[in-house]
């Protein structure tokens, strides 16, 4: 029986279909599916939620602030008052980030360790999605939510390079300070910081320039779009001027309430204050001036002597290294009147401070 012409068409139509799906899925679909496939992970857009239940997206593009220095050289406070702005979320010093940071360091110096991980398939860019994971999830979360996170933590700007790296649209305030008000204030508050001998004061010099140096030239790397140096006593004589600079450096509209941050110490979505870190008198009370010279008359002078040789970095960031005291200009009204009313009513800030110690479980010196 002969096939009709028709019908004969139709099956080879079939015929050829069959053929090119088959083709098509033999490209498509692997067939040794158990060494050939791989895990995707999805993006998925993560949020935070203010105490309004306001919905903030966060992600690795997002402007984070970093907030980093010595210790004792303003960035509590200059967290403080950004902490006392609506639309910006602090929090507490994490600790953790600068430890995550010098193992990832450690593990750079090492080519034994490089090695090793490369080996276990752990290479330079699993790592850094890990590390800006790990980073982003505890800046985003430890404190209260807000629109711009911001993370405190000394030493980190050690790593800004690296943390430019991670977050491409990461802005970076470097608050330098005077390094003797710093070594005196670290020394006469013993706040332990490795390598630092608290019973010398050259010692701690030495230590103060090095590091200094570093964050120094990773400011400079990173540019002046994304690293803004900051200086504690500017910002103490004349802190509205330099909360105006630093807002418009982070892109943030201006608001007076950052001129008022000892009216937010532990008030509800205002400022935490930590129950391990030792407070300063710069955080409880208004911005005044008793801080800006109390290391005159503190430094052995053999250290006074050698100043210039000990700490090039203080003539380098543009300090005095023979002035003492220095003049570091003069203050405007409104933090003249801070130091005036303090002085004039002792009474009532001592009692003020216990206060929040005691509230706040901490053993201030």
């Amino acid at each position: 029986m002969r096939m009709k012409a028709s019908t004969k068409r139709c099956l080879m139509y079939a015929l050829f279909s069959g053929i090119v799906v088959i083709l098509i899925l033999y490209h498509i679909v692997p067939c040794d599916l158990e060494t050939r496939a791989i895990m995707v992970p999805r993006d998925a857009q993560k949020y935070i939620y203010d105490r309004t239940i306001r919905q903030i997206p966060y992600d690795r593009n997002m402007p984070i602030i970093f907030i980093g220095g010595m210790p004792r050289s303003g960035t509590t406070l200059m967290c403080a008052m950004l902490d006392a702005h609506p639309e910006i979320g602090c929090g507490e010093e994490t600790r953790v980030i600068p430890r995550l940071l010098g193992m990832r360091a450690n593990w750079e110096k090492s080519q034994l360790e490089k090695k090793r991980l490369s080996e276990a398939g752990i290479t330079s860019d699993v790592l850094d999605s890990a590390m800006a994971a790990f980073i982003l999830e505890i800046v985003a979360k430890h404190g209260e939510a807000a629109p711009h996170l911001c993370n405190r933590d000394v030493f980190t700007l050690k790593s800004s390079v690296y943390l430019n790296q991670l977050f491409p649209n990461a802005k970076f305030l470097f608050m330098i300070r005077d390094g003797r008000a710093t070594v005196n204030s670290i020394i006469s508050r013993q706040v332990t910081i490795t390598g630092f001998d608290l019973k010398s004061f050259r010692n701690c010099m030495t230590k103060w320039n090095s590091a200094m140096e570093i964050m120094f030239s990773q400011c400079l790397h990173v540019g002046p779009d994304s690293c803004m140096p900051v200086y504690y006593e500017q910002l103490v004589l004349q802190p509205e001027l330099w909360l105006r600079r630093i807002l418009t450096f982070l892109d943030i509209p201006w608001n007076s309430s950052v001129l008022n941050h000892e009216d937010f110490i532990e008030k509800h979505g205002g400022i935490a204050l930590s129950k391990t870190e030792k407070l300063t008198d710069q955080i409880i009370k208004p911005v005044n001036l008793e801080a800006l010279s109390k290391w005159v008359g503190k430094i052995p002078e053999d250290v006074i002597k050698d100043m210039a040789s000990i700490a090039p970095m203080l003539k380098t960031l543009g300090y005095d290294p023979e002035a003492n005291p220095p003049d570091y200009g003069k203050p405007d009204p409104r933090v003249a009147n801070n130091t005036l009313h303090i002085q004039q009513n002792l009474d009532y800030w001592k009692q003020r401070e216990d206060e929040i110690i005691k509230a706040n479980g901490s053993n201030d010196d």
